[in-house]
């Protein structure tokens, strides 16, 4: 009977440090792979799997696309790709983002569930909104385990807060026994495996990039919504499984409530804060034409120019608050 033997880990703000904690707790006959997805900078080289591979019995690396799983070995995911799992291969794709990331440990977590069932283990760590909550739910439609970090004990407590919230998780525990936890549910048997929802095995193929946008056969998964893509401005899908409700365009981009409330926030402080920079010159250009006026001694000109800057100063005020409130971290909880 197979064990529970794929590994899969998902992390984003303070995920460095909790990597390299849980990578020294574990045992050095770990039998299972293990797969981390980071959010990380595209740009660069990673030094993420040094970083964890020299505190630990198991090597890590970023592996090639197409390359084979081994056991006792830390995967982790390269810059700008997601990472996903196929039977005893890793890919590595270049997919469209979600929620603005790539990699994404959702699009790993739900290949890891469609590849390997409840052979799967899928672990939230420290982080900021609630990247891996779906990919969670997948996991354990799938037949597989969910284990998040306590948040009182995450750096960041909002991915596995937003995880616990949806109530189907497994396990929770704080960092220091994770890696004996994870010891021991690796030497489990593996639990039934059950095939997942077709929009899953879709949403995968996308990250996979396994067929062009414009084939006759593909279509979106989920209902057209009111609302258009932060990313390209499309019209997004409105999709719903396992009671969790998520979005996706028709390019692929892909993003959960709270991902998506945090990219209309971005886009919206990106215009406001081009908005104020422009009150900003308008009021420099009303002031020299008010002074320009003042010493030529037309007091009525000097009177509209003066008038028209303390109007643009005051909307560079109310735009500024505006961005303030913009910047506020989402009622979710996730800082």
């Amino acid at each position: 009977m197979p064990s529970k033997d794929i590994v899969v880990i998902g992390a984003s703000a303070g995920g460095v440090e909790a990597l390299q904690r849980l990578s020294a707790s574990l045992p050095p006959d770990f039998p299972a792979a293990i797969f981390v997805a980071q959010h990380l900078s595209p740009n660069g080289r990673s030094l993420l799997p040094l970083l964890i591979g020299r505190v630990g019995p198991l090597p890590a690396s970023s592996p090639e696309d197409g390359e084979e799983i081994v056991p006792g070995r830390i995967y982790v995911a390269a810059p700008d790709q997601h990472m996903l799992l196929r039977p005893g291969r890793v890919l590595m794709r270049r997919g469209p983002k979600e929620n603005r990331t790539r990699p994404a440990v959702n699009a790993l977590f739900r290949s890891a569930a469609a590849a390997y069932g409840g052979r799967v283990i899928g672990v939230v760590l420290t982080g900021l909104l609630d990247d891996g909550t779906e990919g969670l739910i997948a996991i354990k439609a799938a037949g597989g385990l969910s284990v998040i970090q306590d948040p009182a004990d995450a750096a960041w407590p909002s991915m596995p807060q937003n995880a616990l919230k949806r109530d189907h998780v497994d396990h929770r525990v704080a960092l220091d026994g994770l890696g004996e936890l994870l010891g021991r549910l690796v030497r489990e048997p593996a639990g039934v495996s059950v095939p997942l929802p077709e929009e899953y095995i879709i949403e995968d193929r996308m990250a996979a990039q396994d067929f062009a946008i414009m084939e006759p056969d593909f279509v979106t998964p989920g209902q057209p919504s009111h609302l258009s893509c932060p990313d390209c401005g499309g019209v997004l899908n409105q999709i719903e499984i396992e009671n969790e409700l998520r979005f996706r365009c028709q390019v692929g981009h892909a993003f959960t409530p709270l991902g998506l409330a945090a990219a209309q926030n971005d886009e919206l402080e990106h215009a406001l804060a081009v908005a104020a920079r422009t009150h900003r010159d308008r009021m420099r250009l009303f002031e020299q034409m008010r002074d320009s006026a003042e010493a030529r001694g037309l007091q009525h000109a000097e009177a509209r120019w003066n008038s028209a800057s303390q109007e643009a100063s005051q909307m560079i005020e109310v735009l500024e608050q505006a961005i303030a409130r913009l910047s506020a971290p989402l009622s979710d909880g996730e800082a």
